[in-house]
């Protein structure tokens, strides 16, 4: 006897598949035809679900940010943070690190934060830019450190996007940049 999905369940499915789809193709080459085959559902079933593929997509994005964010905060939430402690930097840099296997995750929040031509994808890129900036800010650290830890991430998601720590032997000087984004976590990368 099968058991029948719970709409929750079924929403959640289509929205892995969506990030899946998002993160190959972004949202301009993406279509919810292709979230429905990569989630195993009718293309009316998406749309029935989320509407438009604007909103899809917006969902996924916000899902995706909301998963660094909520990481930061469980560091910060966790007890004391203090900001002159490398070791308390190194444990809210480490819950980053942690979702950097995700590459769907990060691929999503590339597409996102650079979809700035559709005014509601900057709207949204902003907003989640700010949130996980502020929550950073809970640290303690400057405006300019916490600029520099969020910027950090950044870089980190660009190399990653680019596929750089599997190609470091075709440039020194990328090899150099890698190491210095991703210091001891470069060998677990490759």
């Amino acid at each position: 006897m099968s058991t029948r999905m719970s709409a929750e369940d079924r929403r959640r499915l289509v929205l892995e598949a969506a990030t899946r789809a998002f993160a190959r193709g972004g949202y301009a080459g993406t279509s919810t035809d292709q979230v429905a085959r990569e989630a195993g559902v009718s293309q009316p079933y998406v749309v029935r679900i989320f509407g438009t593929k604007l909103e899809l997509f917006l969902e996924v994005f916000e899902r995706a940010t909301d998963r660094i964010r909520v990481a930061f905060e469980e560091v910060l939430d966790d007890g004391e943070f203090d900001p002159d402690s490398d070791a308390d930097r190194d444990r809210l840099g480490l819950a980053y690190t942690a979702l950097l296997t995700d590459r769907d995750l990060l691929q999503v929040m590339m597409h996102g934060f650079s979809g700035g031509g559709n005014d509601e994808i900057a709207a949204a890129a902003r907003r989640c830019m700010t949130r996980i900036f502020e929550t950073v800010q809970r640290t303690g650290w400057s405006d300019d450190d916490a600029r520099d830890f969020v910027a950090h991430g950044m870089l980190m998601n660009v190399m990653l996007s680019m596929r750089a720590p599997e190609h470091l032997d075709e440039d020194p000087a990328l090899t150099t940049l890698a190491a210095c984004t991703f210091g001891d976590g470069l060998a677990f990368l490759r």
